[in-house]
Formats: C-alpha cells, sequence, structure tokens
C-alpha cells in the first residue's frame, strides 16, 4: 500500500488473530484499532451452543453411547479455537472413565445434595456478615441448613 496510504489510514477493524493485531501496531498506530464485534460476538456464541450441547450428555443411560458422544463433543471442542473451552474438554478426556461410572453407576448417585447444603452454608454465612459471634453464626447455620433443633439461649433472627 505504500507508507502514503498507510498514513491516511483512520479506522482498521479486524479480528484478534495476532498477526493481525501485530502488522496494525507496526503500521497503522495512528489509525483507531477496532476488535470488530461479530469475531468476538461468534466465540462467545460457539461457546454457549457447545456447552449448551454439553447438557445431551445426561439423556445417555448407557456409559458406551455416552462415551461415544462425550468423545465426539471433545473432539469439535477441541476444533473451536476456543481456549477456555478447549481446557474443559481435555479435562473430560482426562476424566472419561470417572465420567462414565455415573453411567454405570446407572444415574443413581449425586453429589448434588451435598452441593446444595454446600451453598445454604455460604448463602447462610454471607447473610450473616456483621455477626458479632462465631456463636451466633453457628446458630444461623443450625437454623438454616437443617431446621435442626435449636439450644434454648438461641434468639430470633428475624
Amino acid at each position: 500500500m505504500g507508507k502514503d496510504v498507510i498514513s491516511k489510514i483512520v479506522f482498521v477493524c479486524s479480528d484478534m488473530w495476532e498477526p493481525y493485531l501485530k502488522l496494525i501496531r507496526e503500521n497503522c498506530s495512528e489509525a483507531l484499532h477496532i476488535l470488530d464485534r461479530f469475531h468476538i460476538n461468534l466465540k462467545t456464541v460457539r461457546a454457549y451452543l457447545l456447552k449448551e450441547a454439553f447438557q445431551q450428555l445426561w439423556e445417555y443411560s448407557s456409559p458406551a453411547w455416552a462415551g461415544k458422544f462425550l468423545d465426539e463433543w471433545c473432539r469439535q471442542t477441541m476444533r473451536s479455537r476456543i481456549e477456555p473451552m478447549k481446557k474443559i474438554a481435555r479435562s473430560l478426556r482426562n476424566h472419561r472413565e470417572l465420567i462414565l461410572n455415573y453411567f454405570r453407576a446407572k444415574k443413581m448417585l449425586s453429589s448434588g445434595v451435598v452441593e446444595g447444603l454446600n451453598n445454604k452454608a455460604k448463602v447462610t454465612m454471607r447473610k450473616s456478615y456483621g455477626f458479632r459471634t462465631y456463636r451466633v453464626l453457628e446458630l444461623a447455620l443450625y437454623h438454616s441448613l437443617g431446621k435442626l433443633p435449636e439450644p434454648e439461649s438461641t434468639h430470633d433472627f428475624f
């Protein structure tokens, strides 16, 4: 293009590919560099669609079919060029057999109840910010986690 033409460039629009970014930095440093929103949105949409497609895994009953689905999902994800999603796919591949054990156990076991209790405890602790003693926090946890009988020394929280 030549230095004369390049010096008159006011705007440059590109995607996030590093060679483009480097070339623009080196040759069009005075121009306003804009990242194309469609390139950013496409990665976000692809990641969302991959995440949603993964939910189909839990519909399988057979460990063999679930394994085939998991392998294909990981293969597609590794081709997505979305590094955070590729990291998840690598992790799932590394834990493939443990994931498939859920189907081998006929979907009978899950840590959902424990996770729910953990979340409830975290919410209670956030709500209890400002309580002056550990004992009051302890009583709030007893109260929210299991409707357990409270000691006589407790007070009303509401």
